[in-house]
């Protein structure tokens, strides 16, 4: 509790004391009664009628302080001092418990989001280490970060190793371990060793510091919900200020004219009723508070909503495309199987290696990574590269081809087919055929999975849109289990795919789709909802985006989505029970059943619960 609301919980004390005494004591002189009543409605209400007059000044007097200032006003001149003071009281009592459920909720989502290094450590000169402000560093200094300490910059591992929590990034809970020539993200936590870090960005282009922008900037985007209620709170104030004007006036008037007498005091009583009911603070300020606990939610699994625009079209998602490499595969060449291979696959993985050990091609380094021992080079005494073909080496007084079928047949050596999909590199030693290493990109572990819970949240249809060759596209279709897929594509061609699929999108169903390359930023941005692979993606794709995802997990994609709806059905919730409630009050109101009290529950306790309701969003899984 702030200082702020222990001020006013101060007051509520001290004027509940004052109204019980007031209430005790027996006094017939009306002055007397009204100046008891009158003090402890003035501890308790005085900022209200202040607000309520600096309205009035400023022309915009159409608010809760505004309604409640009539009505409890109007109250003491209805001689129903008691009433006037406890209604008062309450509505304090209610604005305190809100004002505290909303700040704790504000403050559980910022601690979540507690990622912003204070300083970072240059070594000087003498070697000791000096705390500098993180804006002050350029891309290019080592900087120091000890055990417990937040990784300021993004940068590359130099020296040291260390595991790194980066669950405040990514929402991954088990800690990564680093070495030299590792890259570690700003904003993630060193758990135990030193590192000395080269950095590689600004610190104003660095992780953290575009993660927070990203989240601190999403509320100034706001949902269709959020904007409906800002628009129906600017027409819906004032015209209950004019019903209750007609309530006090037109019953009275209209008795009168059909002979009978009518008693003022009380159709001004209803109406004075009705404005405390109609305060419209349940709806201002939980339905923005839903959409800010989901995007913090969101961020807290590792995914970035830019605005809750982008949260509620998210939850409308019925249509998902998405790339292929980078995004549902890991992007990189692995080896996936050693074929009719005469010699034992760890052997025939050496001598590729051995003969590939002075390639810089990521097909070369991929055997290098695969080979299952480090190789000895002491035997490799010649290495010619064949320029499109593959490589010729001397191992060990043995010639050595690791290469393309072409390689082979002009060498003379009859080597078999592949019936997988990948690159192929064929290897033969001194003429003989000694088998074939298959290379592909591999699906990411939770591709497949993503898919799958995509369908269970609702999405009727997933596509696969990627630049690739055919063959390569369909082996991944198939193991991904997606509805369709297209090839071959261009960036254009891709934009003009995504045009085919919105013209298939029902009323008020939205497509998403998923990239991570510099050519997919186009289509990120056609999309309704644009998801972009944060860790590994372009920055191009991020920037396109609406949506980042920071580990380049498929799997938080349906996570993604499962937020944005259960955060967009705590908004409406919130809406049809306020309102509903509201409705059903004022009218009890009218007809003279509802008396304040039951009033000020129609308003703060409906705010109240509406508040609580809207703090779910922040548990959601």
């Amino acid at each position: 509790m702030n200082k702020k609301q222990k001020k006013v919980l101060v007051r509520i004390l001290l004027s509940t004391c004052l109204l019980i005494a007031a209430s005790l004591v027996s006094v017939d002189d009306q002055l007397v009664r009204l100046a008891l009543y009158l003090v402890p409605y003035l501890i308790i209400g005085y900022d209200i009628l202040l607000k309520a007059l600096k309205g009035v000044r400023n022309r915009q007097p159409f608010d809760e302080c505004f309604l409640m200032a009539v009505a409890t006003v109007g109250a003491f001149a209805l001689d129903e001092y008691q009433e006037a003071a406890a209604v008062m009281l309450f509505y304090q009592t209610g604005e305190l418990f809100q004002s505290y459920a909303v700040g704790k909720s504000r403050r559980s989502i910022a601690e979540l989001m507690d990622i912003r290094p204070d300083h970072a450590n240059i070594q000087g000169e003498s070697g000791e280490l000096e705390e500098v402000d993180p804006d002050e560093v350029a891309v290019g200094d080592i900087i120091v970060v000890r055990p417990g300490e937040r990784v300021p910059i993004d940068g590359i591992v130099t020296e040291g190793q260390s595991a790194v929590d980066t669950a405040a990034l990514t929402g991954e809970s088990v800690p990564r371990t680093v070495r030299p020539g590792d890259e570690v993200l700003s904003g993630s936590v060193l758990m135990d060793g030193m590192l000395k870090l080269r950095t590689v960005r600004e610190f104003g282009e660095s992780t953290a510091s575009r993660v927070l922008d990203m989240v601190e900037n999403a509320s100034s985007r706001k949902s269709r919900s959020e904007a409906f209620i800002t628009r129906f709170a600017r027409v819906y104030t004032p015209a209950v200020c004019l019903s209750a004007l007609a309530l006090a006036l037109v019953p009275p008037v209209v008795l009168l004219l059909l002979g009978r007498e009518p008693r003022f005091t009380d159709w001004v009583y209803r109406a004075l009723t009705f404005l405390v009911i109609s305060c419209p603070c349940a709806l201002v300020i939980s339905i923005p508070l839903s959409f800010f606990a989901g995007i913090g939610t969101a961020s807290r699994q590792g995914v970035l909503v830019k605005g809750s625009n982008y949260l509620e079209a998210l939850s409308g998602v019925r249509i998902v495309a998405f790339d292929k490499t980078g995004t549902m595969t890991q992007g990189v060449f692995q080896v996936v199987g050693v074929h009719r291979n005469v010699l034992s696959e760890a052997e025939t993985l050496r001598l590729a290696a051995i003969a590939e050990s002075r390639s810089t091609h990521p097909i070369a380094r991929s055997i290098r990574e695969a080979c299952p021992a480090e190789v000895d080079l002491s035997g490799l005494t010649d290495v010619t590269e064949v320029s499109g073909r593959g490589v010729r080496a001397v191992i060990d007084g043995t010639v050595v081809l690791a290469g393309s079928e072409m390689m082979m047949l002009e060498a003379g050596i009859e080597c078999g087919d592949c019936s997988e999909v990948g690159t192929v590199v064929h290897l033969a030693q001194d003429g003989r055929y000694l088998g074939h290493i298959l290379i592909s990109d591999v699906l990411k572990p939770g591709a497949r999975d993503a898919v799958t819970a995509l369908r269970a949240a609702g999405v009727r249809k997933t596509v696969m849109l990627t630049g690739d060759r055919d063959e390569s596209a369909r082996a991944v279709f198939e193991q991904l289990t997606a509805d369709e897929y297209r090839a071959e594509l261009m960036p254009d061609q891709k934009v003009a795919e995504v045009e085919r699929l919105l013209n298939e999108l029902k009323a008020g169903e939205k497509l998403a789709f998923v990239g991570d390359g510099i050519n997919d930023a186009p289509v990120l941005s056609r999309a309704d909802v644009g998801i972009a692979m944060g860790g590994l993606g372009s920055d191009a794709a991020i920037e396109a985006a609406d949506v980042v995802l920071m580990d380049d997990d498929p799997v938080r994609l349906p996570l993604a989505v499962r937020i944005a709806r259960r955060t967009r059905s705590i908004a409406w919730q919130n809406i049809v029970f306020a309102l509903g409630v509201k409705v059903i009050i004022m009218l009890l109101g009218v007809l003279g059943i509802a008396n304040m009290w039951l009033a000020v529950f129609a308003d703060v306790g409906v705010s109240v619960i509406a508040v609580l309701n809207a703090t779910r969003a922040m548990r959601l899984k």
